[in-house]
């Protein structure tokens, strides 16, 4: 069996790091900060400057303000993650495998989901027990599950939630599969939400957020590099 083959990203390595962990291919990551830098900043300038090409390639006003408003949103959306919590986010695109026929044609679409990982502060307890009151009574919420996983005690569950008439989003029912996993110190708790509007794909996307779980830790699983590990020696 082949071993397995991981993308490292920068942000393995920075210090004060709290969590670690892989996501499958098809998921690409949403730069928060970059996106939710002030208006005067260096960063905003750089998103400007990144954007204009795709404002400048716009046929007509109508469209550019299109794009600059669905822009607007994204960051008013990436706030309201932020502020309860949110620390990563990342956009799924995977090809649909089960294949429908149209007009006697065999065609294949795409899903499109959302993760998000965000940290809550709980009461000081055990992580077993965190990861049982994480779901108890949860209302709404179904297949609920209960794992050891590498990372310690975990909790599962999954809700579909159908959008206020007046928020302005589709009006489609959207599934969100979680995953809590209480931190070790006892104090934190890491959610992990997977959601998509193709409810009836439910089984698989399970699935996913079961392998994007088990691969957690909290613990940097990455081997010492000999000067990390020379560092870490002269300390004793």
């Amino acid at each position: 069996m082949s071993t397995p083959e991981f993308i490292l990203d920068e942000s393995v390595n920075e210090p004060g790091g709290d969590i670690w962990f892989a996501v499958p291919a098809g998921f690409t990551s949403v730069p928060i900060r970059a996106l939710l830098n002030p208006p005067d900043s260096a960063g905003a300038e750089e998103l400007r400057t990144a954007i204009r090409p795709l404002i400048d390639a716009a046929p007509d006003d109508v469209a550019r303000q299109q794009i600059l408003a669905r822009a607007a949103m994204a960051q008013q959306l990436l706030a309201a993650l932020v502020e309860v919590g949110t620390t990563h986010c990342a956009i799924g695109l995977h090809r649909d495998d089960v294949s429908e026929r149209t007009n006697g044609e065999t065609s294949a679409g795409f899903l499109f989901s959302l993760l998000t990982l965000s940290w809550r502060d709980i009461a000081p307890a055990a992580p077993a027990a965190t990861a049982a009151r994480a779901v108890a009574g949860a209302e709404g919420h179904t297949n609920v599950e209960y794992l050891e996983l590498p990372c310690g005690p975990a909790s599962f569950s999954e809700l579909v939630r159908n959008p206020n008439a007046d928020s302005g989003l589709p009006q489609d029912p959207v599934l969100q599969v979680f995953a809590h996993l209480p931190h070790p110190d006892g104090q934190r708790l890491v959610v992990l939400t997977l959601g998509t509007t193709v409810v009836s794909r439910r089984a698989e996307y399970r699935s996913l957020l079961h392998q994007i779980a088990e691969n957690v830790s909290f613990e940097n699983p990455l081997p010492r590099t000999p000067k990390a590990r020379t560092a870490a020696e002269s300390r004793k």
